[in-house]
């Protein structure tokens, strides 16, 4: 839909970003300032990241989620981001979408978790349209009873953002820096990591995934493809606060300490 036509519509505006091969941080740390210093919507598209990466949740703890002697030994990125949700290992064969929404201009979901869940397993509905299996599994993308997508949220005062890693394929032993968590969705029933996940690419080309998913975002939003140099005119002032770091290697050393 062309955005003269999604204006007639009055549909709200939407920002595009796509992105390749952009480090997971830098991505974050894109989000985490677009969110809370900018009053614009915005969709990312990051197509893979060049260096394998561990990302946390904001109150993961290394030593129960991460097998550490190998990471640290690997020397193996691990970052702490601004959202909740669990942990994941990224690189090259993960694909990043992202919104980044005022609650305003999607007025049928409500500021909350489930609610903005239920609105993007609606949206992923149209992507994944007569692939048997899709649905919205607890808080899981999967294929049956195999995850390919794993979510996070932030919802502050009037704003919120949902993004998901989607795993086109991955590397088995990046799966051993993962330990099984203490609190894991019913339906994974213990499976180890390589029980439980699957692989995008043996369901849908990786280039007709982003598509699908920027025609099913442009049925909902008058979509305008944004670059990144020109992102700082969408925003305020710098925005300081930085809460999704990169741990140092002393804090992965003493958290492993604290565990022996």
């Amino acid at each position: 839909m062309s955005l003269s036509r999604a204006k007639d519509l009055g549909l709200p505006l939407m920002n595009l970003v796509r992105l390749k091969g952009i480090p997971i941080l830098e991505q974050l740390h894109l989000e985490e300032r677009l969110l809370r210093t900018s009053s614009h919507n915005w969709c990312i598209v990051n197509d893979g990241t060049n260096v394998p990466t561990i990302v946390m949740g904001m109150s993961g703890k290394p030593a129960q989620l991460l097998e550490l002697g190998p990471v640290m030994e690997d020397r193996v990125p691990v970052i702490k981001r601004f959202t909740g949700g669990g942990t994941v290992i990224v690189d090259k064969s993960t694909l990043f979408v992202s919104f980044i929404c005022n609650k305003d201009d999607v007025p049928n979901v409500q500021p909350y978790p489930r609610s903005v869940m239920a609105w993007s397993g609606s949206l992923y509905g149209e992507v994944f349209k007569g692939i048997n299996g899709f649905q919205l599994r607890e808080n899981d993308y999967v294929f049956g009873d195999r995850k390919f997508g794993g979510n996070a949220q932030s919802i502050i005062r009037n704003r919120w953002i949902h993004h998901t890693s989607f795993l086109w394929d991955y590397n088995v032993r990046n799966m051993a820096y993962l330990k099984l968590p203490s609190r894991v969705p019913q339906y994974r029933l213990e499976r180890d990591h390589t029980d439980f996940v699957c692989k995008m690419k043996d369901y849908i080309e990786r280039s007709d995934f982003v598509e699908k998913t920027i025609k099913a975002v442009g049925n909902q939003f008058a979509l305008k493809q944004v670059n990144l140099k020109d992102i700082d005119s969408y925003t305020e002032a710098e925005n300081n606060l930085k809460t999704t770091r990169l741990l140092t290697l002393e804090e992965l050393e003493k958290a492993m300490a604290d565990t022996s």
